[in-house]
């Protein structure tokens, strides 16, 4: 298999699927001038019929994917930074997540919406947001996370071919990443967690960004303290994978959850209702959330990094866990 950089990874599936499927078009914020990179060389191969650049307008962006899609096209829409979501928000809440129930079935929206989220990089307040349980509580759309080259690609395809809108949310910083990629035609279904590790003692349930950190602080675990800690990349945020979720809770009785969503109503929040709604009677300890505080992010890294979950927060959580048995 090819190693390739987490950019690479995604740009191949945006040509594979373009490819094949002459109704998929590409629009967005500089997708010509490929700021991430995930874009570039796809106006070169496809033409300015299929890749169009536009204003920085989302609103207009984000009403103009829904009619595009209405029509017959498969959209992918780059909005560049999770933030400019919010500038487009209302046809993605009272149009892309509703108008499908509203046709009675009749309208489907194959959008794919990429952007790109997450602090660390001193991008400042209005360009770092996380707003994964925002899109979330949209209800009719789907939510997907990678956290991996491979599992880029695969979740992409996926975003691409459903008929549903679906949000690609590419974490912050992430861009070069290297790891190895299956050559061919392969998708990463919704809805199905992965284990990064297995364990026997610790979840440590996470996804996108916070997963390279958090395998990070599980191997920290076993040599600090012998600690088996189980990895579970969550990959797929609409639909979640509840079953995957309270099963490995089931082997271990410990869990702790690792997001960069602002604290309040996070996907950390969601995950610990569910282990306390479904999973209750497994926990041998109270469910450690390990988020970002209820505030913006700040612009200078001396301020930023001290907000965001890394590993030694993690196994400070855990050192808790199991100081208490």
């Amino acid at each position: 298999m090819p190693r390739m950089r987490f950019i690479q990874a995604i740009n191949q599936a945006l040509v594979e699927e373009m490819e094949r499927d002459s109704r998929t078009i590409l629009i967005g914020e500089d997708v010509e001038a490929s700021i991430f990179g995930d874009t570039r060389g796809l106006l070169d191969r496809f033409g300015a019929d299929r890749v169009r650049n536009t204003p920085i307008s989302e609103q207009t962006l984000t009403g103009i994917s829904v009619g595009a899609a209405a029509c017959g096209c498969r959209v992918i829409l780059h909005m560049m930074f999770s933030n400019f979501i919010y500038t487009g928000f209302d046809a993605i809440a009272n149009q892309m997540a509703k108008l499908r129930l509203m046709s009675g079935g009749q309208i489907t929206l194959p959008i794919t919406v990429i952007a790109n989220y997450g602090g660390g990089r001193s991008t400042a307040a209005q360009h770092s947001d996380t707003p994964l349980s925002l899109l979330m509580n949209l209800a009719g759309v789907e939510v997907v996370v990678p956290s991996t080259p491979d599992n880029a690609k695969g979740l992409m395809k996926t975003a691409i071919r459903s008929d549903n809108p679906t949000f690609f949310l590419e974490p912050g910083g992430r861009g070069g990443d290297t790891e190895e990629v299956p050559s061919g035609d392969y998708v990463t279904p919704l809805g199905e967690a992965r284990i990064m590790r297995e364990g026997s003692d610790l979840s440590l349930i996470t996804m996108g960004s916070m997963t390279r950190m958090t395998l990070q602080a599980a191997k920290r675990l076993e040599t600090e303290l012998g600690v088996s800690a189980e990895v579970l990349d969550l990959q797929s945020l609409v639909p979640l994978d509840t079953e995957a979720i309270l099963a490995s809770v089931g082997r271990t009785g410990r869990a702790i959850v690792v997001d960069e969503s602002r604290d309040a109503c996070s996907v950390a929040s969601h995950v610990a209702a569910i282990l306390a709604d479904k999973g209750f009677a497994q926990l041998k300890a109270p469910v450690q959330r390990i988020t970002v505080p209820d505030t913006a992010m700040p612009y200078a890294p001396s301020a930023e990094l001290p907000l965001l979950p890394n590993a030694e927060r993690i196994v400070i959580a855990a050192r808790a866990l199991f100081s208490e048995v």
